[in-house]
């Protein structure tokens, strides 16, 4: 054998490709496999037949997806495993994660589907080809845009590589694919589109510039430790002469982009204005699904990676959990628009959800997580409800459109009062379950300060909730005040689904806080 064809066997020895547990990514490659599908349809399918191609499409790719995850965690250890040379770890918060964005993509995909509360969809309109003849008008419109679809399937997608990065440069690559589609889908409202248009420009700008931020601190992280994997970063934290300034530098640096994602004060000055320029719909994905998204990569990277400089970097994210409330509750007492409410309210939720994330215990981690699943449904159902009460120049978000609205419509009154309870915290729903765990557990942990606080916080935000409540069964309504639009069958499907979850969760929370604290991170 010649010198060359002992090099050749050498390398072919040596290069071996990475072991892939394609098992436990399967409902990974589905979204995005179905979403790169959605992507052929646009190309492809006549007009005519694609909102129905995409629906289909979407809803089931979800659904196969969730079944992929059920066999796949019913015969998994609950250690965990890594795969994709260690760049992927599915582990039980991994699994519960994923099921919770899967369930919560799937409501929102009902919600930006319906056709029948905005007819045609609540989204742009794609203009019909322009009719024969000279100076010649386009043709009306001819029905929502479908891209919104695979643009929904990508992010969502993203989101769940987001949850599972075992290495900073994959959780990179994740935020910005859970990310772009985003910026897109704010901007894509039927009515008011200018406004539309400058939330979309403002999250763009603003998300431009966290990413920065994320990638700035992954570089010097990289310089403190010499690699991007999250447990050679603890590694390198644990034992090492090298400076901290990196170290903490990078950290810093790493927290604020995740935190931006997160709506945490004083990260969320994108929020508000997002939150109401955005179609609701889009509104309602956003809030439930991109906060999962944030929090489970900020649960992993505080835990797996800087668990053991803990005592250096807690104090601050104690200042900026008790600013995040502060600046939710104080700010949502002055809003006028019901989005913008909503929006402040998350900004406060976000900051009950980092005291979880700051304990740093088996408890932190399942009550976090738990936080994150009742929260995303009540919010979700919330924004159904939103889309229901409309003038003629669309939804109704001005409080005083909602005065007297249980004499116009007592059912959806009824479940609008539900659901505020729930985020209010109020026992008997998934709101006071949620809360009560993360706060137990921060007692637990020696956080008694910043438990008060939360309390505080919770009890002042309940204001603005029964604020709405009062106004909807205690005023009289306006003669020619907003109608409350019958909902079609995906709207109906969200809303009930969010109202079951957020009743069921209250009740028997049981099974879902003993899947939350099945086992921890692996790395």
């Amino acid at each position: 054998m010649g010198a060359t064809d002992q090099v050749a066997v050498l390398a072919q020895q040596q290069i071996k490709p990475p072991p892939i547990d394609y098992a436990a990514i399967t409902p990974v490659l589905i979204v995005l496999g179905a979403a790169c599908v959605g992507v052929l349809v646009e190309a492809f399918v006549p007009r005519r037949g694609r909102w129905s191609s995409q629906v289909a499409l979407s809803l089931l790719s979800l659904i196969a997806a969730g079944i992929a995850l059920g066999v796949f965690a019913g015969g998994s250890s609950t250690t965990g495993l890594t795969t994709l040379s260690d760049s992927i770890a599915v582990d039980p918060p991994t699994l519960f994660l994923w099921g919770t964005l899967l369930g919560l993509g799937l409501a929102a995909l009902l919600l930006i589907a319906d056709r029948s509360v905005e007819p045609g969809g609540a989204f742009v309109a794609e203009a019909a080809a322009p009719k024969p003849g000279p100076g010649a008008e386009r043709a009306p419109t001819a029905g929502m845009r479908t891209e919104v679809f695979p643009l929904a399937l990508f992010s969502l997608g993203g989101m769940m590589v987001f949850c599972a990065a075992n290495d900073l440069l994959t959780m990179f690559i994740a935020l910005e694919v859970l990310s772009l589609p985003l910026y897109l889908m704010c901007g894509l409202a039927k009515r008011r589109r200018l406004l539309s248009q400058e939330a979309a420009v403002k999250y763009f700008l603003l998300g431009a510039f966290a990413s920065a931020f994320f990638l700035y601190g992954l570089a010097l992280l990289y310089g403190y430790a010499g690699s991007v994997r999250l447990a050679a970063i603890a590694e390198a934290t644990a034992g090492t002469d090298r400076s901290d300034t990196l170290l903490f530098a990078g950290l810093g640096l790493l927290v604020v982009g995740l935190l931006f994602k997160g709506s945490v004060g004083p990260f969320h000055t994108w929020t508000p204005d997002v939150y109401h320029g955005a179609p609701t719909a889009v509104t309602g994905f956003m809030a439930a699904c991109t906060k999962v998204a944030a929090f489970g990569g900020i649960l992993r990277v505080l835990q797996v990676a800087f668990q053991a400089s803990s005592w250096e970097w807690r104090g601050v994210l104690w200042a900026v959990a008790i600013v995040s409330m502060v600046i939710g509750v104080v700010l949502g007492l002055t809003q006028s628009d019901i989005k913008r409410m909503i929006a402040y309210s998350s900004i406060a939720h976000a900051g009950f959800l980092l005291i979880g994330a700051i304990a740093l215990t088996d408890r932190g981690l399942s009550s976090t997580m738990f936080y994150l699943l009742a929260y995303g449904f009540t919010t979700i159902a919330v924004f159904g409800v939103i889309s229901l009460v409309r003038t003629a120049d669309g939804e109704a978000t001005h409080l005083s459109d909602w005065a007297g609205l249980a004499k116009r419509s007592p059912l959806l009154a009824a479940v609008f009062t539900f659901l505020l309870f729930a985020l209010a915290g109020i026992p008997l729903t998934s709101g006071f379950v949620g809360k009560f765990v993360v706060f137990e557990a921060a007692f637990a942990d020696g956080m008694a300060p910043l438990g008060v606080v939360a309390l505080v916080a919770s009890a002042v935000a309940a204001f603005f909730y029964l604020r709405v409540i009062v106004l909807m069964y205690f005023s009289e309504p306006a003669a020619d005040g907003p109608t409350v639009s019958v909902p079609g069958a995906f709207t109906t499907a969200a809303i009930t689904l969010g109202v079951v979850v957020t009743l069921l969760l209250g009740v028997l929370p049981t099974v879902a806080l003993d899947w939350a604290g099945v086992g921890g991170f692996v790395s």
